[in-house]
């Protein structure tokens, strides 16, 4: 195994709740009131739309995709959603700081070093809006590819806060089946203080339309005695994926680092200047120096 280089789940598509669109001359991103599953194809006006985005939305109220159908990949929940505060350097798109409010893994000029988090509110090197939570869920949709992924990617707090949670307890009351649970993703709205009234989104996580939750914990464990009488070590492959997970300082998107500042930071705040051409010059020398060692 390549050090250095983060084993993600193979990704298919994307899953969003908005687009980044232009207005006068700038790139901006724009939240919907739907979600829009994407292929991994990108051209001049945008991702082209996976037609697992056409086959769900012929069967939703008003053409509106709100719900999708999806199961998780594994059984450990924190496997399916990592989340962290994540500082990106702007120009590279590349992360600089990752943490959890307790510790964070941290780019400087000597090199990669494990300080205190205090989360992006006190923390001088992220405030100004620099260091934001970071989620990346992968989930399953259809069965046609086993492994393959669709990723939902975000800097939501309700949205991280709230799948964070679902999956934590539908994993506890599924007794560990997590990866059988028949699931899908819903788009809620609220409003509030902050937001003046106006509605905001966020990605919610609930026992698929239909069911109880008694029910698809026992259509969890049926699925699941077959799947292993049929030779699949779950277990097997969460441990796969926790290693591949931890193969890496950081867990990154070559491909996709472009766009993850585009639509999650994209104006620079004026007057800060955090050296980040330094810090990714370093960045990049540091994993040059591990795939050297590596090869």
């Amino acid at each position: 195994m390549i050090k250095g280089l983060a084993i993600t789940p193979p990704v298919l598509g994307r899953i969003s709740i908005g687009r980044v669109v232009e207005k006068n001359g700038i790139r901006l991103p724009q939240k919907d009131n739907q979600f829009t599953i994407t292929s991994q194809i990108q051209e001049k006006d945008g991702w082209v739309l996976h037609p697992l985005d056409e086959e769900l939305r012929k069967d939703a109220p008003n053409n509106k995709l709100r719900t999708i159908p999806v199961r998780m990949l594994f059984n450990e929940a924190d496997l399916n959603l990592r989340a962290e505060y994540t500082m990106f350097d702007r120009k590279s798109g590349r992360p600089m700081c990752v943490g959890n409010g307790d510790t964070c893994k941290r780019l400087t000029q000597s090199g990669v070093q494990s300080l205190p988090c205090p989360g992006p509110t006190l923390c001088e090197f992220g405030k100004g809006g620099l260091c934001k939570p970071y989620g990346r869920l992968n989930v399953k949709i259809g069965d046609d590819d086993d492994l393959g992924t669709f990723i939902f990617r975000t800097t939501g707090y309700n949205s991280i806060r709230t799948l964070a949670a679902r999956l934590s307890y539908y994993q506890a009351a599924s007794g560990g089946l997590l990866a059988y649970m028949p699931l899908e993703l819903k788009l809620r709205g609220k409003s509030t203080t902050q937001s003046r009234r106006t509605p905001i989104f966020y990605v919610d996580l609930v026992i698929k339309e239909g069911l109880s939750l008694q029910e698809a914990v026992a259509k969890a464990k049926e699925i699941a005695n077959q799947v292993a009488e049929e030779g699949i070590d779950q277990a097997a492959l969460d441990a796969a994926a926790a290693k591949g997970f931890g193969n890496a300082l950081f867990e990154y998107d070559e491909d996709e680092m472009t766009e993850v500042v585009e639509e999650f930071y994209p104006a620079a705040p004026v007057g800060r200047s955090t050296d980040s051409s330094v810090v990714a010059s370093n960045f990049r020398k540091n994993l040059e120096s591990q795939h050297s060692v590596a090869g």
